[in-house]
């Protein structure tokens, strides 16, 4: 004894393996809390059939969030996961290549316009966009939006996570997640101060050194611009070529990353076209999950957690069909209610995105790509080696700038695409052009989610409130012109025909502001309906253990709890939560990396 007390003390005297050391005895008093209680279980068992099937943990939703939790929660030997997912597994018999729809990298349209792997969701009329009806897909299979998505993997600003600890999410600042995103990753490029080097989830920059990339790139050098090396690392602010989350040029959904390789597990089962329909409690705790397979009404137990994953729509209708809400809004509905909590569902904030888009002199856009001889080619190319056109989304370069002196860090969005899209792909294109996708990413305007019917099938109504800021119109209309600016650069003489869209006759403010309101769409970012939060915050779901405040045993862990929108796409950082939920969950001390540096524009008097 007095050698093992020896070697602790030598052990322990390396910060670092004071951390491993103290992660290490909490996975231990974990693993045998976990024993205990297993007996305690079985020991039940005989006298509770009633009480079977049960599981320590019960996740619903197999997206991103969801897959990541159940390989986390499962690496316990002593915890058993149970995982729900309403929609399909994203492979049949094992095979990728017979759901090359999902895997296929530049397929990822036929997946956006259908109803297969998706729920289809769409806004009520939209009052400051000529009440128009707002397309909104969102992931239902194995993997969830990870397996739809165009596999942009950008992780926000520094300052978006500091903001959350401002917001009530203790904890939850730059220096809490930066860690998470690391672990999470391992980027081709090796690890360094910002990436991370030993993850599941595999990330890459872009292969085809398409020459339109590069005008986009010196364009906005020429425009003034800074070149950024890494948007998730340093400096986010600039333009450079973006990370994808695409592996030896396949689809690295979270399905992928996390599911697959975990299946393996005794501990850990996934079900699909497993619809959750409530919550189960005793009281105000949690205790089980209701669900519909196969058209038949079944339950299941939770002896430790709930923990609900089906992302910023899914998730805050369970909780109001489980009896968790608004009060009032529930009773309307002939709802029992379980727990008062009214910032269920409020709070709904998303990302509006425009194409400006200009004809193409030269014939090297993907035009010709997706002719149909030409589309075979490259699907065959791509079954056979997971190569060519077929292996990338072709979103390879981007940026993010600040749209007017004051700002501090990059309000706006850019994704470059040597194609022209209409109508979120759901037409093809009509002549060889190139677009920028560009989007203001913190919006004012905040939506809310309500419950149509006490009927777990019928969508609920999504009224997002896009553009009733006159501070969104605003950042809109400089989208447009600073985008255009770009375009109109030498690095572009050689390519640049008519402006297709919003064209040459939309100059004034009105005219563009008109052009918006008719144009701009959702870039598909839905977030922040169960906001987390102070316990004293009226607004707020759950807590900064990602507990749902007033329940117990009871979680929600995905993009729903951010307390606020962050600046750039969503897969990441939801990623992250459910990692850092994880050890949060597990009981270990939380990863933390001091004082970070983050770069800051040396003056605020100047927009670039």
């Amino acid at each position: 004894m007095p050698f093992l007390c020896e070697q602790v003390v030598k052990y322990s005297t390396n910060a670092s393996n004071i951390y491993r050391l103290t992660r290490s005895i909490a996975a231990g008093q974990k693993f045998l809390d976990s024993l205990l209680g297993q007996c305690s279980r079985n020991m039940a068992t005989s006298k509770t059939s009633d009480k079977m099937p049960s599981y320590g943990y019960v996740i619903v939703g197999a997206g991103s969030a969801g897959c990541t939790l159940a390989n986390r929660l499962s690496e316990d030997a002593g915890n058993t996961v149970l995982l729900l997912e309403a929609g399909p597994k994203d492979t049949i018999f094992g095979s990728k290549r017979l759901q090359w729809k999902i895997h296929m990298p530049a397929a990822l349209t036929y997946n956006l316009c259908d109803d297969k792997y998706n729920w289809f969701y769409s806004t009520v009329p939209q009052q400051h966009l000529n009440n128009r009806i707002m397309y909104w897909p969102r992931g239902r299979v194995w993997g969830g939006s990870s397996s739809l998505n165009a596999m942009v993997y950008i992780r926000g600003h520094g300052e978006d996570y500091n903001r959350w600890r401002k917001e009530g999410a203790t904890g939850w600042d730059y220096d809490h997640c930066l860690p998470y995103f690391k672990k999470a990753q391992t980027h081709e490029l090796g690890p360094d101060q910002y990436r991370g080097g030993e993850g599941p989830l595999f990330v890459s920059r872009g292969k085809t050194g398409h020459p339109l990339h590069q005008a986009f790139l010196e364009a906005a050098q020429q425009a003034g611009y800074p070149i950024t090396e890494d948007m998730n690392g340093f400096q986010q602010e600039g333009f450079g070529w973006m990370d994808m989350t695409i592996f030896r040029g396949q689809r690295w959904s979270t399905a992928a990353a996390y599911l697959h390789p975990a299946l393996s597990r005794k501990n850990l089962s996934a079900e699909h076209k497993t619809l959750a329909t409530k919550i189960l409690f005793d009281g105000k705790k949690a205790v089980g999950v209701e669900y519909v397979k196969d058209g038949k009404v079944k339950k299941v137990y939770a002896d430790k957690e709930v923990i609900l994953s089906g992302g910023a729509i899914n998730s805050p209708q369970l909780l109001m069909l489980s009896g968790i809400g608004n009060a009032d809004d529930l009773r309307k509905l002939g709802i029992p209610v379980v727990h008062h909590l009214p910032g269920v569902g409020q709070n709904l904030q998303d990302h509006l995105e425009v194409y400006v888009q200009q004809q193409c002199t030269e014939p090297i856009t993907l035009f010709q790509a997706q002719r149909p001889v030409q589309m075979i080619k490259i699907g065959l190319e791509w079954l056979w080696k997971f190569t060519g056109y077929g292996a990338t989304a072709h979103l390879e370069s981007g940026g993010f700038i600040r749209s007017r002196p004051g700002v501090p860090h990059p309000d706006i969005q850019f994704h470059f695409l040597p194609s022209q899209v209409i109508d979120h792909g759901r037409v093809p294109p009509k002549v060889e052009a190139y677009q920028v996708h560009v989007g203001p990413i913190r919006s004012t305007s905040v939506g809310t989610l309500k419950l149509k019917s006490a009927d777990p099938r019928d969508h609920p109504i999504i009224d997002p409130n896009y553009m009733a800021t006159e501070a969104d119109i605003l950042e809109c209309r400089l989208c447009v012109k600073l985008s255009r600016e770009i375009f109109t650069q030498k690095a572009f003489d050689q390519f640049r025909g008519p402006e297709l869209q919003p064209g040459s006759s939309i100059q004034s403010d009105k005219d563009i502001d008109a052009f918006i309101r008719q144009k701009v769409d959702s870039a598909y970012h839905p977030s922040c309906t169960c906001k987390m939060g102070r316990t004293s915050d009226p607004m707020a779901v759950v807590d900064p253990e990602t507990r749902v405040i007033g329940i117990e045993n009871l979680r929600v862990v995905d993009a729903s709890i951010m307390p606020s929108v962050v600046s750039g796409n969503l897969n990441a950082p939801t990623i992250m939560i459910a990692e850092k939920a994880a050890d949060i969950i597990r009981g270990f001390p939380s990863l933390y990396e001091k004082n970070v540096p983050v770069y800051k524009p040396q003056t605020l008097e100047t927009q670039r």
